[in-house]
């Protein structure tokens, strides 16, 4: 969820800042990325050796968006 919600906010990073926003290492963060991608959430764009990650354009990927999108506002709600 971490992760969604950072690429949900901030549209695109890159492993290495997802790992270090997350508190993970970097290994574990593309375990989980790897993951996010294999289930359409997320897709990659890869420049150089450098890989970003951001939300797919697919329905699982727009309904979480709706989601979080539900959440953020509920948390502004209540602070």
């Amino acid at each position: 969820m971490k992760i969604l919600k950072l690429l949900f906010r901030l549209g695109q990073l890159n492993t290495s800042d997802l790992a270090q926003r997350v508190g993970g290492n970097y290994t574990s963060t593309l375990k989980h990325l790897e993951l996010l991608e294999r289930e359409k959430l997320i897709e990659q764009r890869v420049s150089g050796r450098t890989r970003f990650f951001r939300f797919a354009n697919s329905p699982k990927a727009q309904a979480t968006m709706k989601l979080l999108e539900e959440w953020e506002n509920l948390e502004r709600k209540h602070s």
